[in-house]
This record gives structure tokens, sequence and C-alpha cells, in this order.
């Protein structure tokens, strides 16, 4: 008879849809995560966080620029990674956009609503798609 596993499950994973000026930030991790190479400022949701908080401070940790949390957009398991996302809708506060952890990002950028499948030609989740067609129409 095999025991079961007891291992705690892994944390949500936050990610940070950040628009200013009609753009869309994203950050090129140094490591690819399966397919994924260009994607929202996102890590761990950290014990007594919410997601919203955990994005927040993500893009900060990232890319240090301040933002604040507008509203969750939707969550779902990653088909490429397995991983509970959790997606939030973030304004721009202040700051410039610079890697600030050379450990985990190589490079970012501000895409327009255009750009976004030259970056991202796998898709967006539905919901974060919906808000980006209505937050980056120029």
């Amino acid at each position: 008879m095999t025991e079961p596993t007891t291992e705690a499950p892994q944390p949500p994973i936050a990610a940070a849809v950040v628009v200013k000026d009609a753009k869309v930030l994203l950050v090129r991790r140094r490591v690819k995560e399966g397919s994924l190479s260009w994607q929202f400022p996102a890590g761990e949701v950290e014990e007594g966080e919410s997601a919203i908080q955990a994005a927040v401070r993500e893009v900060r940790e990232e890319t240090g620029l301040t933002v604040a949390e507008s509203k969750v957009l939707g969550e779902r398991v990653h088909p490429n990674t397995g991983r509970t996302m959790i997606y939030v809708a973030c304004d721009y506060v202040t700051g410039e956009a610079t890697v600030v952890d050379n450990e985990e990002l190589a490079e970012l950028a501000w895409l327009e609503h255009g750009q976004l499948a030259e970056y991202v030609p796998y898709g967006l989740f539905g919901p974060v798609q919906e808000h980006l067609d209505e937050v980056l129409k120029n």
C-alpha cells in the first residue's frame, strides 16, 4: 500500500499586467519556462500575502516601478507550466522601468497592442487579452 504524499502545493504565481501610455510591460526571463520567454512581471505569492500584493511587489523587485493594483483579471492553471496563475491589472504610479533583478531578468519592453503577437506568439489568457484590447486602444 502506498502512503499518500503530504507535499504542500506550490503557491500560486501573481502576474502584473502593467499599462502606461497605451503600452504594456513585458519582461524576458534569463531562464525560459517551457516555451515562455517574454511574460508579465510575476512571482510566487508569499505566505501572508495576497495575489494583488504579490503582483505589486514583484513589479517593484523586478523593474523598480511603483504600481497600484487595479483589479484581478482572472486565474488559471497555466498550460505550459502547470502553475496556478493569478493575473492582476496594475496602474503605473511612478518610476522608470529598468532590469533591477539581473539574476532573473534579461531585458524588458513596453509594447503597443500590435506588437504583442510578436513577443507572445502563443497568445494570452482570454481575460488578459480582453483587458489589453480595451486599455491599449490607440
